[in-house]
């Protein structure tokens, strides 16, 4: 399955190209009263958004990058549950009524800004009938099918195959085939120590599929990464398809 790009004429407030494809799906006038009240914010790779039970005071749609949203176990291990990027937002449990973050969401690629939504203004919008309302239902929907997939996919699947379902997620998400990917970072994706992750990315190297070295990844071979990956990759990116997210 090859990478899809979003193209947009819109701009975020400051000019910048829009990329973030939820708010681009919005039609003409949703989307210029929307604008008005977004915020950009710069990060960079590790910038924490939202804590795991702190309250949430903002919304975020990314323009670019690759987002994780964590869970953080009793003995402080950190495993990813969600990925996010310019194909949805970030605090969709605000929508479903949650305004506390259920779980760590902090950048794992960094590859343009995102734009921020004060709460008070995503409630209500997200409150009365509209365009803006069905999407953020239809990337609610979407967000809980690719978190039973990824459930599925940690129970069964051994950690090469997700390895390479996660770096097929992030390609996805950037503009280059080469992107910044720390060891210890992905080790949080797949629930997995360190040592691990460099074995799983030596072995994908010596099959000519990647290149990693000084923390920086490379796509060389896509097809061969896909028949690599499990059958979660395809299926997370149906349900988006199915759903016209």
């Amino acid at each position: 399955m090859r990478r899809r790009t979003h193209s947009s004429n819109r701009v975020l407030p400051d000019g910048t190209p829009l990329r973030n494809r939820l708010l681009s799906a919005l039609p003409a006038a949703d989307y210029k009263r929307i604008s008005t009240h977004l915020r950009l914010q710069s990060t960079v790779t590790g910038d924490t958004l939202h804590q795991n039970g702190h309250r949430i005071d903002k919304v975020y749609f990314p323009n670019g990058g690759v987002f994780s949203v964590t869970n953080r176990m009793r003995d402080g291990t950190l495993v990813e549950v969600a990925t996010v990027g310019s194909e949805g937002m970030l605090g969709v449990g605000v929508f479903l009524g949650d305004r506390s973050g259920a779980g760590g969401t902090f950048q794992q690629v960094a590859d343009g800004p995102v734009a921020a939504l004060p709460i008070a203004l995503f409630v209500k919008e997200t409150a009365i009938g509209g365009s803006f309302r069905d999407l953020m239902a239809l990337y609610a929907q979407v967000t809980l099918l690719q978190t039973m997939q990824g459930a599925a996919c940690n129970a069964l699947h051994d950690v090469t195959q997700r390895c390479c379902r996660w770096l097929l997620q992030a390609h996805d998400r950037v503009d280059a085939d080469d992107f910044p990917l720390k060891h210890e970072f992905l080790a949080v994706m797949l629930g997995v120590h360190r040592p691990t992750v460099t074995v799983v990315l030596h072995a994908l190297q010596e099959s000519g599929l990647i290149s990693s070295r000084y923390g920086r990844m490379r796509v060389l071979r896509r097809r061969e990464l896909e028949a690599a990956s499990c059958e979660c990759y395809a299926a997370i990116r149906r349900h988006f398809v199915r759903l016209g997210l």
